[in-house]
């Protein structure tokens, strides 16, 4: 029998913004954005704010414990952080984020060199804590000053910076497809297609599906990894742990 997966399709990561100081003198994570999935921050402790970028221009909203926001594909975001920003992020279409579905924005002629975008974006395997620290601060920092031109692009007025990097995201983006939808195929569909189950036989007045009811617990990873906007406690959440179900309790059993 298969384990129930998170619901939605989601995936879920406890993030520790980054406390390092960026060029501009903020302290945050790596500015980048989504081609196919919506993200939502929920915060937990600490202070900060959210950078975005999009059609309508430069924004910044205020993070504090209780916050919550989500950002759809094309949003260019930033997590900066001011005082020990703890943050919960739920991540649509789990599994397309980790398999590349997210751009980073370095410079233009990065963007639109698919090797020399790797090269900048691929931290390095292997290597020691100091030296991913490097690595980490100067991919943010590239990131950073192409979104720096980006942002002063759109608050003269000029879009074409913003959608000339969304030709390029597509098109690092569109050889990962294939791989991509059958990814959502065994989340989201498979999801979606369970619960039209479940109605239709709550339609029929058939609750056997109650009587299979579980527990399921996905402990942080540990140790933290390196991620674009600060240190992730991931929760791999296609292996979870039971606690309790996955058989008929007694009573139960036909």
């Amino acid at each position: 029998m298969s384990l129930p997966e998170f619901p939605g399709g989601t995936s879920v990561t406890r993030l520790s913004v980054y406390s390092g100081q960026c060029v501009d003198g903020l302290a945050g994570g790596t500015p980048h954005l989504h081609t196919a999935s919506t993200e939502a921050y929920v915060v937990i402790s600490g202070e900060g704010a959210l950078q975005t970028l999009d059609a309508s221009g430069f924004r910044e909203t205020p993070l504090r414990a209780g916050s919550t926001v989500w950002f759809t594909p094309g949003t260019i975001h930033r997590a900066v952080n001011h005082r020990n920003l703890q943050v919960v992020v739920v991540m649509q279409n789990a599994g397309l984020p980790e398999a590349g579905d997210a751009v980073m924005t370095f410079p233009p002629e990065v963007v639109a060199d698919p090797a020399r975008y790797a090269a900048a974006a691929t931290l390095p395997s292997g290597a020691g804590a100091d030296e991913l620290d490097e690595a980490v601060r100067q991919r943010r920092d590239l990131a950073l000053d192409g979104f720096l031109r980006l942002v002063a692009s759109a608050q003269e007025g000029d879009l074409v910076p913003l959608k000339r990097l969304y030709g390029s995201a597509v098109a690092l983006v569109r050889p990962r497809v294939a791989s991509w939808r059958e990814l959502w195929r065994d989340t989201v569909e498979r999801q979606a297609r369970h619960t039209e189950e479940v109605l239709d036989a709550l339609e029929r007045g058939d609750g056997s599906h109650l009587e299979r009811s579980v527990l399921l617990e996905s402990p942080p990873s540990e140790p933290a990894r390196w991620g674009m906007c600060g240190r992730l406690f991931t929760h791999d959440v296609s292996r979870p742990v039971v606690q309790s179900g996955m058989r008929y309790p007694s009573g139960l059993a036909d």
